[in-house]
């Protein structure tokens, strides 16, 4: 077979050259002044073990080819110009027939191109490709993985059985590529998917794996929405991928991504079927994808504009971090939808253990009981506090067993104005879980809508990694030492000293200042406007300064929290609390109105 690559970039080029070397028949179509360099002087082709000169026959257009009935097309142009490549190519005569009768191998990212070819050729293959390679200028490109040029995971589009996609698949081992024949292509193209969706941050303004992460997890709703699976390309790869850790040629710097490479060069970007592709599979299965959405928006912007990589300014993108709060009239269009968000039922209150039977008399549709005491807290010990942080692996378990998995959204409630429901937000998102929310006004805001009653349906178990630290703590002596507003969360007779419940003694840590959560909410149990809590906030102190927060044992300490990052201010968690601190009798304390 010959391999007619249709597509001179980066990919293309590494793929004819390493075909060429590997002395199977290969034609390469290469336009413009990287086509006639190759004609005049071959390619100059870079490998981290050094230079080669590969004359690879090469040909301008599908005009200057005789297509023969053993001929593969390669399709290695950006996806954005794969319409155009097959109205050129798949109508002209090959061998007797038609080229459109021939195979064709799709080599790029995002998942329309298979899906493309389909419609005018019968044989369809393609591969989740990684590859790092970069083109340098007319002439000239470097294939920067180290053990190999590139991995290719390579299926046939629909799952089919065609004899030729072996006899391709060793073709390119002998090309010295890592290959992995897999019957489920689309799962692999989507697992790249997730990958390359940072390319357009990159692109924009630098690596940022924080942004990254955010985009892959709002696609990877978006995915199960539209029932696609996504395959974890380092974990499930037969091909070590460690094969292709990039190696930079000595005096060649590697630009970056091919999106970044494409902006550099002042050509169309691949944005509309990477992030675009995410944005087009929300709004057909009712999934919001702001994010990535604003992405593929300022990078088609950029390119439109000619703007160089790393230019754009990052704060012009919408907030990373999920707001707080869910409105009831929100969250009943999220449950209507294909993705709908995992419902956390948290009632408790001091002095009031049933709980789990106020559950059962009517939740939330699909919603499950957590129980603060024992999944939200490890077990109360005097000298920790009555409700210390709980075990990461025993939270991830029971997380797990919620139903949340990676890139899921989750909202908590309660009936008590979310003072105990925020325990599970700050808790969650402590544990790396982004997008938990509050609904707001707890379950008296949902008013006349249907409740289930009874144990509720059972979730399908999760799969969510949980990776504590993402929200800030104090620990007892970092408490007692903070430079900054400590804000005692405790209801104001708590605080002066006046009246101890639970608690070995009364009073406050000395230097705080008295914030009762309670003054966060409306009489029916909403968070005041932001407007309202940043005022609030300032008046105590709590601009501009770090923040901290406890109040007995940690529960209401996080609905305070919660209100500060509604009013955009950053507060640390002390989870001991007054719990632990009143338990250690060297600990001084303050009684009365002032810190």
């Amino acid at each position: 077979m010959r391999y007619i690559v249709i597509g001179a970039g980066a990919i293309g080029s590494t793929v004819a050259a390493q075909l060429h070397l590997a002395d199977i028949p290969v034609l390469l179509i290469a336009r413009g002044e990287h086509g006639a360099a190759i004609r005049e002087r071959g390619l100059r082709y870079f490998r981290p073990s050094g230079e080669q000169l590969v004359r690879v026959p090469v040909a301008g257009s599908a005009d200057e080819v005789q297509l023969e009935s053993d001929d593969v097309l390669v399709l290695a142009t950006k996806t954005q110009d794969t319409e155009a490549v097959l109205q050129e190519w798949s109508w002209r005569p090959a061998g007797g027939g038609v080229a459109a009768e021939l195979p064709v191998v799709c080599l790029q990212n995002g998942l329309e191109n298979e899906r493309a070819a389909l419609r005018r050729f019968r044989t369809v293959f393609g591969a989740a490709l990684w590859q790092p390679a970069t083109y340098v200028r007319p002439g000239e490109v470097s294939a920067d993985g180290g053990e190999k040029p590139g991995i290719l995971w390579l299926g046939q589009y629909p799952a089919g059985e065609d004899a030729r996609l072996a006899r391709i698949a060793e073709d390119f081992r002998t090309a010295d590529f890592g290959v992995q024949v897999v019957p489920d292509l689309l799962r692999w193209k989507a697992g790249k998917l997730l990958a390359n969706l940072g390319n357009a941050v990159e692109a924009l303004y630098g690596p940022n794996r924080r942004v990254s992460e955010r985009l892959e997890a709002e696609a990877r709703r978006v995915l199960r929405a539209a029932g696609i699976p996504a395959a974890d390309l380092v974990a499930e790869s037969e091909v070590p991928v460690s094969l292709v850790q990039v190696v930079e040629t000595p005096g060649r710097p590697r630009v970056g991504s091919s999106t970044s490479q494409s902006l550099a060069r002042g050509r169309s970007v691949e944005g509309d079927f990477l992030n675009g592709e995410i944005v087009l599979l929300g709004r057909l299965h009712g999934v919001p994808t702001p994010l990535n959405e604003a992405v593929q928006r300022r990078l088609g912007l950029a390119a439109a504009r000619g703007e160089r990589p790393g230019t754009a300014d990052i704060s012009e993108l919408p907030s990373v971090v999920p707001p707080v709060l869910v409105a009831a009239d929100e969250l009943a269009r999220e449950l209507e939808s294909a993705d709908p968000p995992v419902l956390l039922d948290v009632r408790w209150a001091l002095g009031d253990p049933h709980g789990h039977q106020h559950y059962l008399d009517g939740h939330l549709p699909g919603a499950v009981y957590v129980d603060l005491d024992t999944e939200l807290a490890a077990p109360a010990v005097p000298t920790e506090g009555r409700h210390p942080l709980p075990d990461v692996e025993a939270l991830q378990a029971a997380a797990r067993r919620w139903g949340i998995s990676e890139g899921s959204r989750v909202v908590a409630y309660d009936n008590s104005g979310n003072l105990a429901a925020a325990r599970a937000w700050w808790l969650l998102r402590w544990a790396g879980v982004e997008d938990v929310r509050l609904l707001d006004g707890g379950l008296a805001a949902w008013g006349g809508r249907p409740q289930e009653t009874g144990p509720g349906r059972t979730r399908e178990q999760g799969d969510v990694v949980l990776k504590p630290g993402a929200m800030p703590v104090l620990d007892m002596d970092e408490a007692a030492t903070f430079d900054g507003v400590l804000l005692d969360a405790r209801a104001g007779e708590r605080y002066r000293g006046e009246q101890e419940p639970v608690d070995p003694r009364a009073g406050h840590i000395p230097g705080a200042v008295s914030a009762p959560t309670a003054d966060n909410l409306t009489p029916d149990g909403r968070f005041r406007s932001p407007e309202e809590l940043t005022e609030r906030f300032t008046s105590l102190g709590a601009a501009d300064t770090p923040v901290g927060v406890y109040c007995g044992s940690g529960v209401t300490a996080a609905h305070e929290v919660a209100a500060l990052a509604v009013a955009g201010i950053k507060a640390a968690l002390y989870p001991g609390s007054w719990s632990q601190w009143s338990n250690h009798p060297d600990r001084p304390i303050a009684t009365g109105p002032n810190p």
